[in-house]
């Protein structure tokens, strides 16, 4: 038969359910305050880069790589088909102006100028013999015309005569007749032999004229081949530095071949590209600022080449001080064409997680947390991105790449 239990028995039982009931209450509180704390994901604050928003200019910019060039550069191209006898300035080296650069071997030109002296003298022979000729013609024409002159004349008398005898009866018709046909054979052989000296006159004079021209011609292809023979020993047309010239002695140049550059380095410019994808956007007039080292010098984009080579854009860059001390010719420099500008809106470091217009989210400090939230960004400059919503004067942003927090909504900095 069943006896009841015993009190006490029963008080034990009962401390010791609710011990364990107590137990597993506190276990289950701990896990639901706790764990979130354990599970949470933490970065070392060394790890990452954090910046604070704050107010500031904010610059659209391009980013293009450029390099430092002469300002003034001068090509000096072989004025004549020659042979390099020796270099006498090397790159690197400077020129005052008229000093020379190369010596040419000028022996073909020598020959050449020879060759249009023989040309010319051949010529003003020629036309000197012309002059002559043309001179002994006229003086027989004139002869012959005075010879003639003289018989009209004569012709002319017997024929008043003729016709005084004619009048008293004392000559005949026929007569008559044949002293006037004498007079006219005269008049037209002189006016004959008066055209002829006239045509002589012109035919000859076309001649001289013709051998003047081409007397001028040889003289002006002397005085070119002269001039090119003293330009020979190719000398600098202004101060500079010889940047390059023909490596080696001995090589062969053509006429209008390059053979040394001379660039003036006491002012500078620079030249850069960038992708294609910008051709649009670049135009002359751009504000541009050229890093150079920690130094940004300033200026503005003077040319945009039309054509586009391998998928780049070829512009040129007008410095504000083109005599800076700090650069340096084919100096490597970042170039930054500023295409739109903020002075005044909320500003923050660029990072990845901070670059480029649109929103997206970013960790945000808030004591030792950083919270995932959701952020608008504008403008993103070279240095600083635009802060449009989202984030406040003061707040500090983690800017670094954190793609792979993106599934947290916090995360513990140490």
């Amino acid at each position: 038969m069943d006896r009841p239990l015993d009190a006490a028995f029963r008080r034990k039982q009962t401390r010791r359910r609710v011990a364990l009931t107590g137990t597993a209450l506190s276990i289950g509180a701990f896990l639901l305050t706790g764990l979130p704390s354990l599970v949470r994901p933490a970065v070392s604050r060394q790890r990452v880069r954090i910046a604070r928003v704050e107010l500031g200019p904010v610059e659209a910019t391009i980013t293009a790589s450029g390099t430092v060039l002469p300002e003034r550069e001068a090509v000096l191209s072989s004025p004549v088909e020659a042979r390099v006898l020796r270099i006498l300035k090397r790159p690197g080296d400077r020129v005052a102006k008229g000093e020379p650069i190369l010596e040419l071997d000028l022996a073909q030109s020598v020959l050449g100028l020879q060759q249009l002296d023989r040309d010319l003298a051949l010529k003003l022979k020629q036309q000197a013999k012309t002059r002559q000729d043309l001179e002994a013609q006229l003086a027989d024409l004139g002869g012959r015309a005075d010879i003639k002159d003289l018989q009209l004349q004569s012709y002319r008398s017997q024929l008043a005569r003729t016709r005084q005898l004619f009048d008293a009866g004392l000559v005949s018709e026929e007569g008559l007749h044949q002293v006037e046909l004498a007079e006219a054979q005269a008049t037209i052989e002189l006016r004959q032999l008066e055209d002829q000296r006239k045509g002589a006159e012109r035919s000859t004079r076309t001649q001289l004229d013709g051998l003047d021209l081409e007397a001028a011609t040889l003289r002006e292809q002397r005085r070119e081949a002269e001039h090119q023979l003293n330009l020979g020993t190719t000398k600098a047309d202004r101060d500079g530095v010889v940047t390059w010239t023909v490596a080696e002695e001995g090589a062969t140049v053509h006429k209008g071949d390059v053979i040394a550059r001379l660039a003036d380095l006491s002012s500078f410019r620079v030249e850069a590209t960038v992708s294609d994808v910008h051709a649009g956007t670049l135009v002359p007039g751009l504000p541009v600022r050229a890093r150079v080292g920690a130094e940004d010098l300033s200026g503005q984009v003077a040319l945009v080449e039309p054509a586009i080579k391998n998928g780049a854009v070829t512009f040129r860059v007008a410095l504000a001080d083109p005599a800076s001390p700090l650069l340096r010719s084919n100096l490597r420099v970042d170039v930054l064409v500023i295409t739109e500008r903020k002075p005044l809106v909320l500003r923050v470091r660029r990072g990845p997680s901070t670059e480029g217009p649109g929103t997206r989210e970013v960790f945000v400090l808030r004591g030792d947390t950083a919270v995932r939230t959701p952020v608008e960004v504008g403008v993103t400059g070279f240095e600083a991105s635009e802060v449009v919503r989202g984030l406040k004067e003061g707040d500090e942003v983690i800017v670094s790449d954190m793609t792979d927090y993106q599934h947290v909504p916090a995360v513990k900095i140490r």
